[in-house]
């Protein structure tokens, strides 16, 4: 199955039925269905009774395995929280996983006549195990087929994109992607939409309702009272560093889209606002704690104090705001 805004590149991608390169690289905005869509090739390159290199049977052991993600010749390779006393760790793929994955992969395949390797996001690879994955796409194996997916193609290595075949798939047209939430029953579908970019699987019920809109609050009317409680909030709820960064960003992305006369794009319904604050706020600044936030979004699930973290920016926001 893939999701109907990708239904023509599908068409595009199985009309080119040459040789099957060794490696895809699926790029692509975060929340448009590229795992989906990885899935469904995995599918079908592992599909026992194809009825052309790209169209699975549906039938088979391996078609039945593969829908229910238990393939033995799928090898998926995706970061791994460690939680150890709570502690919280970055989000990277290390190259002791690639390089088990490498042994497995290397072996005769269980079932198909080849093992299919997905690994996303392929830039959560550090640099040790993004040129042990080189190597390996070096020289490659006639019975591995790996499948990248990358949201950001400019943090994977120039030699990792120069050896695979890359694939765009598209975020859907807005119209399509407010008709499938609606179809979904999704509140407030075309406020959400815009906060997550366009992308509307990453539209869900947990949006932290409440807490979003005291947030949203306080960046239309900061006052220290109200910054102090809603760290605390963070901090007591267990709630990552990371969404607080997510919020913040884009309403800053926004003040700064204000602030040179173009449209904001996250939060619509705050436009009248966010005007009414870029006339008062110096554009330097702005574009400081932007950069401050930017550098921090990295380590958004790391072992950050993140009662001090949001103390920290809603306050330099603060002094921005009163021009202090």
């Amino acid at each position: 199955m893939i999701y109907p805004w990708h239904q023509e590149s599908w068409q595009k991608l199985t009309s080119c039925q040459d040789k099957l390169p060794n490696a895809w690289l699926l790029i692509g905005q975060r929340g448009v269905g590229k795992r989906t869509f990885a899935r469904h090739l995995s599918t079908a390159l592992l599909c026992e009774n194809p009825s052309s290199p790209f169209v699975a049977c549906g039938k088979c052991q391996s078609c039945h395995l593969s829908s229910q993600n238990s393939h033995p010749d799928l090898y998926e390779l995706t970061p791994i929280i460690e939680d150890e006393d709570n502690a919280k760790k970055l989000l990277q793929i290390k190259i002791e996983a690639v390089r088990k994955m490498i042994e497995s992969v290397h072996l005769t395949p269980l079932r198909a006549k080849r093992r299919v390797v997905l690994i996303h996001p392929a830039e959560s690879m550090n640099v040790q195990a993004a040129n042990a994955l080189l190597k390996v796409l070096e020289e490659p194996s006639d019975t591995v087929i790996f499948i990248l997916i990358a949201h950001s193609r400019d943090r994977l290595l120039p030699t990792i994109k120069s050896r695979c075949r890359q694939f765009l798939l598209p975020t859907p047209p807005r119209s399509e992607a407010l008709a499938y939430l609606r179809k979904n029953k999704v509140e407030h579908a075309e406020e959400k939409l815009a906060f997550y970019g366009g992308s509307p699987l990453l539209v869900t019920d947990e949006d932290y309702g409440d807490l979003h809109e005291e947030f949203l609050h306080i960046l239309t009317a900061p006052k220290l009272l109200l910054i102090l409680n809603i760290a605390e909030h963070f901090d007591k709820s267990k709630l990552p560093l990371s969404l607080f960064l997510d919020w913040f960003h884009k309403w800053l992305i926004d003040l700064i889209a204000v602030s040179q006369g173009c449209e904001n794009v996250f939060y619509p319904q705050h436009r009248t606002r966010l005007a009414e604050l870029v006339e008062d706020i110096q554009i330097l600044p702005l574009f400081a704690l932007y950069d401050k936030v930017t550098n921090l979004v990295p380590y958004g699930q790391h072992t950050l104090n993140v009662k001090l973290a949001v103390e920290s920016l809603l306050i330099d926001y603060l002094k921005l705001t009163l021009d202090i």
